[in-house]
């Protein structure tokens, strides 16, 4: 289901965090769900994936993860600001120690000269550590293709905050 490089992050990620006794949520946004799915696609996930956040609207990212409707009024739903926001309201929003959070412009339409396809923002956070950031600008022709590349580097930043 999931190329060969996103299965092995994944079944890395999983097994990283049984050893240390770390439960995983995600809040996702232009990738819908696919982390969650590619942990999920791991026998043995239900080690330590506590929840996934699905929240594609605004609207969702306030009511599910407490983003504050004057940020994402500011400075828009494809921020650092709001992918911070979400790491942390997904912590405490479910019973997990390490969450992650995406969002961002995935294509093929939705870009803008400021934020053009491809740009997604990451954030991690950790129960008692500081929160990670991350932009990226991916370079790529399709939905898809954007999308799994999100998908890997969030596995990887998990990863790295074990």
């Amino acid at each position: 289901m999931f190329p060969l490089e996103i299965q092995t992050l994944a079944r890395l990620l999983i097994d990283e965090a049984r050893q240390r006794s770390l439960r995983i949520v995600t809040a996702e946004s232009c990738t819908g769900g696919l982390v969650a799915g590619a942990i999920c696609s791991i026998a043995g996930a239900s080690d330590v994936f506590e929840r996934g956040f699905v929240t594609y609207t605004n609207r969702a990212k306030q009511e599910m993860l407490g983003v504050p409707g004057d940020l994402l009024a500011d400075v828009g739903a494809v921020s650092e600001p709001v992918a911070r926001m979400m790491a942390e309201g997904a912590l405490e929003a479910s019973n997990a120690h390490l969450a992650v959070a995406i969002t961002g412009v995935a294509g093929p339409g939705g870009g803008t000269p400021m934020k053009p396809v491809g740009t997604v923002h990451f954030a991690t956070a950790r129960s008692n550590h500081g929160i990670r950031h991350l932009h990226e600008q991916f370079d790529f022709t399709t939905r898809e293709e954007v999308q799994l590349a999100a998908v890997a580097q969030a596995l990887t930043m998990l990863r790295e905050a074990i």
